[in-house]
């Protein structure tokens, strides 16, 4: 079972600091991190003042979707992530309703502050109850909603400071959705019994883990180098470079995709993928941009 190779990897770490990292990962706290660090990155590279009201609309509305996610995926989680599911069944509608006051608060200060684009917060609602009653059991769909959805996020951003229409914030657009693509189906790959006994179809259950890490590992490489291209047209500015820095991060995890591999490597390096990149992003612009 892949919980006893996770748990054999994780007594390496000291007993303080995997509940630490446990705690960060199935409480949500670290993928909202993730998803709010987005506004870091964008705001950065597409040359907008770093704000936390943007930051904190992001982290709330993906703690609800998230927490709700835990829920929605209880079943299968029982199977794939027994600690996860254990934590949700004992903590869950503690974090819930934590993730619902966020979000509603988000909403609240939104509308006070008459922020430009404030309808714009319905959409996490939407998505969770788009995803819960249907999107994630049709195959390739669930990724590339879930892609969607983090695309949002820079798409948000521009909003926020009306600058929605700019080639950066588009193209990061772009970019974050299909990398958050590429992500979600690596992600699968340690589902794969706890799908199939609920009859999700994923990449994994279709073509097997190995051919999954090949066709990530390809999409990442494509994905670089339309960064690169166009750069050297100089659509982008040369800042933009970093990126191929978060596709080196994304291409070491991926060789190290598996079943046996634990929710902190899945809820760890691969969610915090976005984390790394804006604190890159937020080095570089103190110390050389």
């Amino acid at each position: 079972m892949s919980t006893t190779s996770a748990t054999r990897g994780d007594r390496r770490l000291p007993a303080w600091l995997l509940a630490g990292l446990r705690f960060l990962v199935h409480s949500n706290l670290f993928i909202s991190l993730s998803a709010a660090s987005v506004v870091i990155t964008t705001s950065v590279l597409a040359g907008l003042p770093l704000e936390p009201l943007p930051f904190f609309i992001v982290f709330a509305a993906a703690m609800f979707v998230y927490t709700v996610n835990r829920f929605t995926d209880l079943e299968e989680d029982r199977e794939n992530v027994p600690r996860r599911a254990a934590f949700v069944e004992r903590y869950g509608y503690l974090w819930l309703a934590l993730g619902v006051g966020l979000y509603l608060g988000a909403i609240a200060v939104a509308v006070v502050l008459e922020l430009p684009g404030a309808g714009y917060l319905v959409l996490p609602a939407v998505v969770a109850v788009l995803y819960t009653f249907g999107v994630k059991r049709v195959f390739l769909v669930k990724n590339l909603f879930v892609g969607f959805a983090w695309a949002l996020i820079p798409l948000g951003v521009g909003v926020y400071y009306e600058q929605l229409l700019t080639l950066e914030v588009l193209f990061l657009a772009g970019y974050v959705g299909a990398m958050i693509t590429i992500a979600a189906a690596i992600f699968d790959i340690k589902d794969i019994e706890g799908d199939r006994e609920q009859g999700i179809d994923t990449l994994p259950t279709a073509v097997g883990p190995r051919r999954t890490r090949l066709a990530a590992q390809a999409a990442n490489v494509l994905v670089a180098a339309v960064v690169i291209a166009v750069i050297a047209v100089d659509v982008l500015d040369t800042r933009f470079l970093v990126l191929l820095a978060f596709h080196g991060y994304v291409g070491c995890y991926i060789p190290f995709a598996s079943r046996d591999r634990g929710p902190l490597f899945y809820g760890g390096i691969v969610d915090g993928e976005h984390v790394f990149l804006a604190a890159l992003v937020l080095v570089l612009e103190w110390t050389v941009w």
